[in-house]
C-alpha cells in the first residue's frame, strides 16, 4: 500500500508559476532574480496558508541554480536544484522560531552564517513565525542581519508583522502576501480534482473556498476531508452536510418572505434553521452576508465585488431586481445590528426573531388612516387587505389669518411631501416635522386653513356630522396652549427617554442635560459638546413632537446650544460640592463653625 500524501503537501507550489493568487509578488522576485538585484534580508508576512514559505523555498532554489530558464525558475536538474528537491542542499537552512527562540538558537544560526555555500552562490535561512523570538534574540541577531556575508540571504516569515521589532522592519525588504481570492481557490482545486479523479461540483468547492477564508492549505485540507466523506463524489448537499454550513437556499427564501412582507414564513425559516441545529447567530451573520451579496448584484460596477459562482450570482442579480437600494440598507443595518447586540441578549433567539420582523416590515403597505389625535394617539397602517381606504376629511372654510403670527400656516404645511426622513439639524432651533409613523404636532393658533396636518384632503360634501366632527377637532388641536412649568417640562422629559430605552448613549445625555424654560413657549438645552447637540437633533422631530402634545402646547420650540467655559465647571469632589452648597447659602459655613463639623 502506497504512503498517503495530504493534498496540501502533495501539490505544493514547486515553482512561482505554480504559487497561487500571488502573481505580482511573484513576478517582482523572478525580476530581482534575472537582473541579480537580490537583497540581504525579505520579510514575507500575511495570512497563514498563502505561500509565505512556499515562495522563500522557491526563491532559494531558484537563486542557486546552476541553469535556469528563460522564464526566470530552476532548472529542477542540476545538482543544486536535485539536492534541494531530495531535501539534502546544505545551501538552505530552515529555523522554526515558534520553537526555537532563544538566544543560544540565533548564536548557532549565526555561526552557521559564517561557513560559504559548498555549491551554488548564497546560503538561504530561512525563519519560519520569526515574529516569535524573544527580545533577547531579536537585539542578538540585529548586526547579522543588518551586515551579513555577501554568500547569505536571510528569509523571514510571520503571520504577525505588527510584533516585529522596527528594527527589524527597517533592515528587510517586505512582501505582503494577499489572501488568495475564492476564484483562485477554487480554479487551483479543480485542477487538483482533475489531478485525483475526483468529481467535484463548482457550488461545493465555492463552499470549501469560502470556508476557507483566503488561505490554500485550510482549503486543500477541507478538500480531502470532504473527499473521504463522500468517497470521490463531491456535492454541493455533502459539503455543507459534511462541513456544516448553512445552505444558501435558505437566504434566499428569507429575503423572498421580506419581500412579500410575510412574517410568518421568515419565523419558520427561521425555526427550520434552528432545528437542524444552527445557532441564530450563524443565521444572523450569514443573511447579513447575503444582503450584501444581493446589493453589490445591483449594480453592474460593483459585480466584481461578488464571491460566488457564476450560478449563484446569476440567482442574486435576479432577487437584486426584486429589491430597491433603501430596503437593503436599512435591511443590512438591521441585521448587523442584531449580530452586534447578539452577545449581549439575554433571549437570543427573540432578538433574531425581532430583526426578521423589523426587516419584513420595511416592504409593508403603508397608508394613514386619521386617529384621535387631539389626544396624542398616533396614526395606524393598514394594509390593501383589510379593507379600502376610509375617506378623510374635507377642510372646512378658511379661517382669518393673522398677520403677526410668524409661525407656517397649516396649508403651507399640506404643501410639502408626506414622505419624511429624519437627519440631522443644522440649526439650533428645533421644530418637528410630520412621520410616517406618528401625528405631527398640532397647527398654530391662527393658521390660514385649519385641517389634519399630513393627511390629503378629498371632498365629503353632503355629510354634515363629519364635517362639523372634523371642525371640531381641528379648531381642539389648533387650541393647545396650555402654559408651561418649568416641573412639568422636565418631568416629560424624562418620560420621553424611557421610550427609548435602547439608545443608552442619548438617554445619558438627555439625562445629564435637563431643559430650561426661558420664555413661556421656549424652552434651551444646554450640552457639553458639539457631538451632543448633533445627538439630540436626530431625535428633535420625535422629541418636540412628544412634548407639545404631552404638555398639550403647540407653539413649544426647543433651542440647543454649547454651554461657555464657566458652565462646565462641575462639584465634584466632597470640598467643591461643599463650597457650591455655602455660595447658595452661607449660613452653613456659620452653623459648620459653632459646632465644630467636618467634613467627611
Amino acid at each position: 500500500m502506497d504512503n498517503y500524501i495530504v493534498s496540501a503537501r502533495k501539490y505544493r507550489p514547486s515553482t512561482f508559476q505554480s504559487v497561487v493568487g500571488q502573481k505580482a509578488l511573484t513576478q517582482t522576485l523572478k525580476n530581482a532574480i534575472n537582473n541579480n538585484k537580490l537583497a540581504h534580508a525579505y520579510l514575507f508576512c500575511g495570512p497563514r496558508g498563502v505561500g509565505k514559505t512556499s515562495c522563500a523555498r522557491i526563491f532559494a532554489k531558484t537563486i542557486n541554480c546552476l541553469s535556469p530558464t528563460e522564464t526566470g525558475e530552476a532548472c529542477n536538474a542540476c545538482e543544486s536544484c536535485r539536492a534541494f528537491n531530495e531535501q539534502r542542499s546544505y545551501n538552505i537552512h530552515e529555523l522554526d522560531a515558534a520553537s526555537n527562540n532563544g538566544v543560544d538558537d540565533i548564536r548557532e544560526l549565526i555561526a552557521q552564517v559564517q561557513i560559504p555555500p559548498q555549491i551554488g552562490k548564497y546560503k538561504v535561512f530561512i525563519i519560519d513565525e520569526v515574529h516569535m523570538l524573544s527580545a533577547a534574540a531579536f537585539n542578538a541577531f540585529l548586526k547579522t542581519l543588518e551586515e551579513p556575508p555577501h554568500h547569505a540571504i536571510f528569509i523571514l516569515a510571520t503571520t504577525e508583522k505588527h510584533k516585529l521589532l522596527p528594527t527589524i522592519l527597517s533592515r528587510c525588504q517586505i512582501y505582503d502576501f494577499n489572501r488568495i481570492s475564492p476564484k483562485d481557490t477554487i480554479e487551483h482545486l479543480q485542477y487538483v480534482a482533475a489531478q485525483e479523479g475526483v468529481n467535484a461540483e463548482p457550488q461545493a468547492l465555492g463552499v470549501i473556498a469560502r470556508k476557507a477564508d483566503g488561505g490554500m492549505r485550510d482549503a486543500l485540507s477541507i478538500f480531502d476531508q470532504v473527499v473521504s466523506f463522500t468517497n470521490g463524489n463531491v456535492t454541493y448537499q455533502a459539503v455543507i452536510d459534511n462541513l456544516n454550513v448553512l445552505d444558501y437556499e435558505y437566504f434566499f427564501r428569507v429575503t423572498d418572505a421580506f419581500l412579500e412582507n410575510n412574517v410568518s414564513q421568515a419565523l419558520l425559516i427561521l425555526n427550520e434553521i434552528i432545528a437542524r441545529g444552527f445557532d441564530p447567530q450563524h443565521f444572523i451573520t450569514g443573511l447579513s452576508s447575503h444582503l450584501r451579496e444581493v446589493m453589490v448584484s445591483s449594480d453592474p460596477i460593483t459585480l466584481p465585488l461578488i464571491e460566488a459562482g457564476e450560478e449563484v450570482a446569476a440567482r442574486y442579480a435576479q432577487q437584486a431586481a426584486k429589491c430597491s437600494a433603501p430596503f437593503l440598507y436599512r435591511a443590512i443595518e438591521i441585521s448587523n445590528e442584531c449580530d452586534l447586540n447578539y452577545r449581549a441578549s439575554r433571549n437570543k433567539r427573540l432578538l433574531v426573531e425581532i430583526a426578521l420582523i423589523r426587516i419584513a416590515q420595511l416592504t409593508a403597505p403603508q397608508t394613514p388612516l386619521p386617529g384621535n389625535v387631539s389626544s396624542g394617539e398616533p396614526l395606524r397602517s393598514i394594509s390593501p387587505q383589510q379593507g379600502a381606504p376610509q375617506p378623510q376629511i374635507q377642510q372646512p372654510a378658511q379661517a382669518p389669518q393673522q398677520p403677526s403670527d410668524p409661525q407656517p400656516t397649516v396649508a403651507q404645511t399640506q404643501s410639502q411631501p408626506q414622505a419624511y426622513t429624519q437627519r440631522p439639524m443644522t440649526q439650533s432651533t428645533v421644530q418637528a416635522p410630520p412621520t410616517p409613523t406618528s401625528p405631527p404636532p398640532p397647527p398654530p393658533r391662527g393658521a390660514g386653513k385649519p385641517g389634519l396636518p399630513g393627511l390629503k384632503s378629498i371632498s365629503i360634501k353632503g355629510n354634515k356630522k363629519v364635517e362639523e366632527e372634523a371642525g371640531e377637532t381641528v379648531r381642539q388641536i389648533s387650541e393647545m396652549n396650555e402654559p408651561v412649568s418649568i416641573e412639568a417640562l422636565q418631568k416629560a422629559w424624562i418620560e420621553f427617554t424611557r421610550t427609548i430605552p435602547k439608545e443608552a448613549v442619548l438617554v445619558n445625555t438627555m439625562l445629564a442635560n435637563k431643559p430650561n424654560l426661558i420664555e413661556p413657549t421656549r424652552f434651551e438645552v444646554v450640552v457639553e459638546n458639539r457631538e451632543q447637540i448633533d445627538r439630540i437633533n436626530l431625535r428633535g422631530a420625535d422629541l418636540l413632537y412628544y412634548l407639545r402634545m404631552t404638555l398639550r402646547n403647540s407653539h413649544l420650540t426647543m433651542s440647543i446650544r454649547e454651554s461657555e467655559m464657566h458652565e462646565q465647571q462641575r462639584a465634584f469632589s466632597q470640598r467643591e460640592k461643599y463650597d457650591l452648597m455655602i455660595k447658595h447659602n452661607p449660613d452653613l459655613n456659620l452653623l459648620k463653625e459653632t459646632f465644630g463639623l467636618e467634613l467627611a
